[in-house]
C-alpha cells in the first residue's frame, strides 16, 4: 500500500510549455540533485530516493520518490523541496511529487558516490 502526497501547482505553472516539448530529463535530475535530506550530506537523487521521473510534452513532471524510513522527520518538507526545485527547470509547467513505499528503500539504492561520501563501502 502506498501513501501519496500530491502538491497543487502554483498558478503560473499551469500554462503550456513554450515550445511544446517535454522538459529536459538531465535538467530535471540536476534540479532534484540540489535537494538534500537535512540529516544526510548527500543529495536525494544519489541516495536513491527517486524511483521514477515522468516527463510530458505539455511540461508536466511527475515524480515518484520514497524516504529512508516511514517516520522520516523530513517527510513533509522533502517532497515540497523536490517540487520547488523541478519548477525552476525551463519548460516545466507543473510538478507532482508522490511518496511511495513499495519497494522499500534500502542502502543498495545508493550510488557509488553516495556510498563513498558516507563511508559505506
Amino acid at each position: 500500500m502506498s501513501e501519496a502526497m500530491t502538491e497543487n501547482p502554483v498558478e503560473e505553472t499551469t500554462v503550456p510549455a513554450p515550445d511544446g516539448t517535454a522538459p529536459d530529463q538531465d535538467a530535471v535530475i540536476a534540479a532534484i540533485a540540489t535537494v538534500y535530506d537535512p540529516e544526510i550530506p548527500v543529495n536525494i537523487y544519489e541516495l536513491g530516493l527517486i524511483y521514477a521521473i515522468d516527463l510530458h510534452d505539455d511540461g508536466r513532471v511527475n515524480v515518484e520518490m520514497t524516504l529512508t524510513a516511514p517516520n522520516c522527520p523530513s517527510a513533509q518538507e522533502l517532497p515540497e523541496m523536490v517540487r520547488d526545485a523541478i519548477l525552476k527547470v525551463p519548460s516545466v509547467t507543473m510538478a507532482t511529487v508522490e511518496i511511495v513505499w513499495d519497494p522499500p528503500w534500502d542502502m543498495s539504492r545508493m550510488s557509488d558516490d553516495a556510498r563513498l561520501a558516507l563511508n559505506m563501502f
